[in-house]
């Protein structure tokens, strides 16, 4: 007998989403819906506005994405007036963006996904001495590792499980569900490095706020280029920067890699078995450009294309001419599909079904999101990690496939096994160690740069001369995925606004041919052990890194309004 269950808020996000599915009578996955269950609206903000102002703007979309809308922003300004930044800034931007990678990508599997995988309680189980066998048995130079310093994370746990008898932070976990695999041993080496991970974030956060002024929300960044002379003028500042990303490997390659290897050998049957695959349609915009050609023409560390039903002989060239936003299942008005240069934000909430014994349903069968439904060229497709590895293997790009082979040989998984929930936590690795390598060249480059006499950090052009009716749009490589603002300007003002962001693509609900979104396909034939304990649906969903838009308009579950809130700046500053 088919059962629905409801899943909201989905914890260890950013932003607020809900999922509902239907089981059969295996408690497997037949559908699923995915709902934004918050507004955004930034793109109403910015209109009117001087076009140079909006990046300060929709960088506060989010705590965690602040740089790469500040950068995604600029370059879409930066296309309407046709700049084209100096060489420092390009480099300074490369390495800005890679350090958000190095920090965003460990941060998600300890902080946010390592749980679904880890039974933190199995840990107090472990034989530390038998851990340290188990490190390094994934790694030749495991991070941190000996059995004192187990046997101090082990102690450590149980003094808080003492103290804290509902656990604190991990309390409502699903410790001891079926369907987790590692042992104990494995368990306390991952939760070793959970605790080392707090500790590593720090270090490529500095590097973020060294270069961008401070962290987040960098502010070191304007149309045409970057504004921290001084700070690649003085080699001592540049020296630091090197220093903290060499600090940065080992965990990158002793700890985070080895314990995806792990993760992978322990759940090897549901990656082979394609679990949490979904679409099989995978789009990457590209990025980290590698010359000065306007950005658009740029060569870049990772290609951008199409790669559609896993089938990597083919990929398709990225137009972004191509790519609509439809609203037929989301709260705007109309089931219009739209080009984001003409793309329109006006809600139209029309909130959940009555309730069923306490239960106020998604409408599913109309409107259910505050996320719209993004194609390239009609495709329903995935981003993030996954989709740019697996169209930088099918182009043929020589780093990314030794990189990727690798894996697949230290992990003896065939390629297939990518398309799956553990394949996106594997690309997501393998993309941080690829972005880790590249960062040590481009400092290099920046400082014969410097050394050289070139301190030449921006753009000069004419503000005054734009076209009264000109137009941009900036597509970025972000951690989780493509990322795209398109900018339309009028009288110098900023007339019309779009943001179409990784989580856009991924969250999105069905679109006017009834298509499912990344989220909603790849929940499709995943099997709860508890379907009181959705952790599998948390594990699938995790994959993707989700983002949730913040919002600036909010409802509760019964889809009554909580409140409205209206800034009025004042002209006096009182």
């Amino acid at each position: 007998m088919a059962q629905r269950i409801v899943v909201d808020p989905v914890t260890r996000i950013e932003g607020h989403l809900r999922i509902e599915a239907v089981l059969d009578s295996s408690n497997t996955i037949t559908e699923a819906w995915s709902s934004g269950t918050m507004f955004r609206g930034i793109e109403m903000i910015v209109q009117g506005r001087d076009p140079r102002d909006v990046g300060l703007f929709t960088q506060r979309m989010c705590g965690v994405c602040t740089l790469v809308h500040y950068l995604a922003s600029h370059r879409a300004v930066e296309d309407a007036f046709g700049v084209t930044v100096p060489k420092n800034a390009r480099l300074v931007r490369n390495l800005q963006l890679g350090s958000l990678f190095i920090h965003d990508h460990p941060v998600h599997f300890y902080a946010l996904s390592a749980f679904d995988f880890v039974d933190l309680m199995s840990a107090l189980q472990a034989n530390p001495q038998k851990a340290v066998d188990v490190a390094y048995s994934y790694s030749d130079n495991p991070y941190n590792v000996s059995a004192g310093n187990y046997a101090a994370v082990q102690a450590k746990l149980k003094a808080f499980a003492a103290s804290n008898p509902s656990l604190g932070i991990f309390r409502n976990a699903y410790w001891g569900n079926p369907s987790y695999k590692l042992s104990p041993e494995q368990n306390l080496v991952a939760v070793s490095h959970y605790l080392d991970c707090l500790d590593y974030q720090r270090t490529p956060a500095q590097m973020m706020a060294l270069l961008g002024g401070k962290n987040p929300h960098p502010q070191a960044d304007v149309v045409g280029g970057i504004t921290c002379v001084e700070d690649i003028a003085d080699p001592s500042r540049l020296a630091q920067f090197g220093q903290w990303l060499q600090d940065c490997i080992p965990f990158i390659t002793g700890a985070y890699l080895p314990d995806l290897l792990m993760v992978g050998e322990a759940y090897a049957s549901e990656a082979v078995a394609g679990i949490g695959a979904g679409l099989r349609s995978y789009l990457d915009y590209g990025g980290f450009e590698l010359d000065d050609t306007p950005v658009h023409t740029a060569r870049t560390l990772f290609p951008s294309g199409m790669v559609l039903d896993a089938d990597l002989s083919h990929v398709y060239p990225l137009n972004q001419e191509k790519i609509t936003e439809d609203v037929t299942h989301s709260w705007y008005e109309g089931d219009s599909v739209r080009q984001p240069y003409n793309g329109v934000t006006q809600p139209d909430y029309t909130g959940l079904q009555s309730p069923v014994n306490g239960v106020a349903y998604l409408k599913t069968d109309q409107k259910y999101s505050w996320v719209k439904g993004p194609t390239h060229d009609g495709h329903r497709v995935e981003v993030g990690p996954l989709a740019r590895l697996v169209v930088g293997y099918a182009s043929g790009d020589p780093t990314i496939k030794a990189a990727v082979d690798q894996l697949l040989k230290e992990a003896n998984f065939p390629i297939t096994a990518l398309f799956s929930t553990v394949g996106r936590h594997a690309a997501r690795a393998v993309e941080t160690q690829i972005i880790a390598g590249a960062m040590g060249g481009w400092l290099t480059e920046l400082e014969q740069s410097t050394l050289g006499g070139d301190l030449s950090t921006w753009t000069d052009f004419d503000f005054g001369e734009v076209s009264s009716d000109a137009r941009g749009y900036g597509l970025l490589m972000a951690p989780r995925g493509a990322l795209g603002h398109w900018v339309r300007v009028q009288g110098g003002k900023v007339a019309n606004y779009q943001t179409v962001a990784p989580t856009t693509w991924n969250a999105s609900p069905r679109d006017g041919e009834g298509r499912p979104g990344a989220y909603e396909a790849a929940l499709v034939g995943v099997q709860l052990a508890n379907p009181a304990q959705p952790l599998e649906v948390l594990r699938t969903l995790h994959s993707f890194d989700p983002c949730l838009a913040c919002a600036v308009h909010l409802v509760d579950a019964r889809g009554r309004d909580l409140g409205s809130y209206q800034v009025v700046p004042s002209a006096t500053g009182g």
